[in-house]
């Protein structure tokens, strides 16, 4: 049975996500396949599928240990921590990526060869 996170000073659910991509992803003009939320402080970071791996970066430099999926019809939680998926409180608006975002994306960065690119 799936852990339940409640609001804590790691779980703030009032927090606005950073964007629409992964934060250090579109300062670099790089790319991604999925997207988290770190429901501490709302940076979005993308998964460890991606080439930067960046929401798992995210939390070891700054220890919030839980992000919650950022991706449509997704409403999972993850906590780095403890290793425990769950469910977790509505987060604030908007709760995933723009639908029309492609996967990758975004659009135009993702190369043609990105399947060979990412961690399995």
């Amino acid at each position: 049975m799936p852990v339940t996170f409640h609001a804590s000073e790691h779980l703030d659910p009032t927090v606005p996500p950073s964007g629409e991509g992964c934060a250090t992803c579109t300062t670099a003009q790089g790319w991604w396949v999925h997207l988290r939320r770190c429901t501490t402080c709302g940076t979005v970071g993308c998964c460890d599928s991606s080439p930067g791996q960046h929401a798992t970066a995210h939390f070891r430099e700054t220890g919030h240990p839980i992000v919650a999926s950022y991706e449509p019809d997704e409403a999972w939680f993850w906590n780095y921590a403890t290793r425990e998926m769950g469910r977790g409180p509505t987060l604030a608006e908007p709760r995933s990526r723009p639908v029309d975002q492609p996967v990758p994306g975004p659009q135009g960065r993702v190369p043609h060869d990105w399947r060979d690119r990412i961690h399995p």
